[in-house]
Formats: structure tokens, sequence, C-alpha cells
């Protein structure tokens, strides 16, 4: 994959901009009505790597912004640990607006319904299309079955490599979110796991890398011409 151009970079802006508008706008589910702020994504328009996890929660739904609490500044320690700074990755989620529910007096996060996923799932489509990373890294069991059904498993099928949208190679692992909850032996155990799943990711974009650079230099090699 060659590297995009100035007016490819400034097109793709464009259209994500566009369809940020479009979501700000959607009132499809009931959950456009009560959320602060639809949280749309962001990052490189150009990123080679996608993140994209289940939904935003309270801090997300304030900023309009995925993963700025807790679980996102453990995603940011996470890119960086593979040498990938926030920027340069797009992180976004299977819904752009807060799913909740009211308890008392206090407003919880909750899992979206089949038809707020449904609903939304379209904008999710379009994000990918625009941007065309070539990893797709699923944080969590909800956004992986977003892309490989209600079967998968994330205990037995994180780690692996699954065909995503538009030739991607997608992966899922466990949300930071989990991840912060866990404790002790757990923990460990945990972080020993993403750690590996990261690393593999990081092998791949090294791979496809060195591919396409290795493409573009044959490309570039003068025809040699014959002296007989």
């Amino acid at each position: 994959m060659s590297e995009p151009t100035l007016q490819e970079r400034a097109a793709r802006e464009r259209a994500l901009a566009q369809l940020a508008r479009t979501v700000e706008a959607c009132r499809k589910c009931e959950i456009g009505y009560t959320r602060t702020r639809s949280v749309f994504g962001e990052g490189d328009p150009c990123a080679r790597l996608m993140c994209v996890g289940e939904g935003p929660g309270e801090t997300e739904d304030a900023t309009g912004r995925p993963f700025v609490g807790r679980a996102g500044e453990l995603l940011t320690k996470m890119l960086a640990a593979i040498g990938l700074e926030r920027d340069e990755v797009y992180i976004c989620n299977t819904i752009k607006c807060r799913a909740s529910y009211r308890d008392g007096n206090k407003v919880r996060n909750r899992a979206p319904t089949p038809q707020e996923l449904a609903n939304c799932r379209p904008y999710l489509d379009e994000q990918i299309a625009i941007i065309r990373p070539q990893v797709i890294l699923a944080l969590g069991a909800p956004a992986a079955k977003s892309f490989l059904g209600q079967a998968f498993q994330i205990t037995r099928m994180r780690g692996r490599w699954f065909e995503g949208p538009h030739g991607s190679a997608l992966m899922a692992t466990f949300h930071p979110a989990y991840v912060l909850r866990q404790g002790g032996t757990a923990l460990t155990e945990t972080k020993r796991l993403v750690w590996g799943d990261l690393k593999a990711v990081r092998a791949r974009l090294d791979e496809l890398a060195a591919v396409a650079e290795a493409a573009a230099g044959s490309a570039a090699e003068p025809e040699q011409r014959s002296l007989f």
C-alpha cells in the first residue's frame, strides 16, 4: 500500500467530517435523544490500524471523544508499547451514542441492543471504507461479535487472525476496561495475553509495510536492456 497523497488525505478528512455530521444528526435510536454528545471517532484518516470498541461511556459521552477515560488511558499506553502514538491510529466504537439506563439518581452504562447495533452499523462500515485500515483490532467481545458473529468467544478466539472488511486483517483482544477490572494473578495473566496480541498486531503491520516497500522498490527498478 503506497503512502496516501495530500489530496487523498484531505478527501478522507472531508468524507469523515461529513459522516460525523450525519451521525450527530442521527436519531434512529432512543439513545440519540438521551446521550449528551455523539462519539464519532478520531485519529488518522489514513491509519493503518483501526481500534474498535463497543460504545461510549460516561466520559466519552461528555467529551464526544472515544476512549478518554481510564480505559482510554490504558489503550494509549497499549499502543505506545508497540511504537504507535494515539493519533497514528483511528479509534471508534460499534455504536456512536452512549447506551445507558437510569438507576435511581445515577445513569449507568448498558450493552447496546441488537437494533441499536444494526442502526449504527452503516456508520462503522463507512468509516472503515473511508479509512481502509490494513489491520482492525476489536477491543472486547461485543466489538468482535459485531464483525464475527455471536458465536465468537473471546476467551478462546482472541489473538487469532480473521478476514476483516475490505481485505483488512482482523484480531480481537480484551477490552482495556476488562483489563482494569482484573486483580492479582488474573491481572498478570490478562496483561500477558493482551501483550501477545499487541505484538502480533505490530508484527502484521511491519510485515505488510515490508511487502509494500518491496513492491514499490521493484516497480521503481529501471528496465534492464540486453546488449545482445
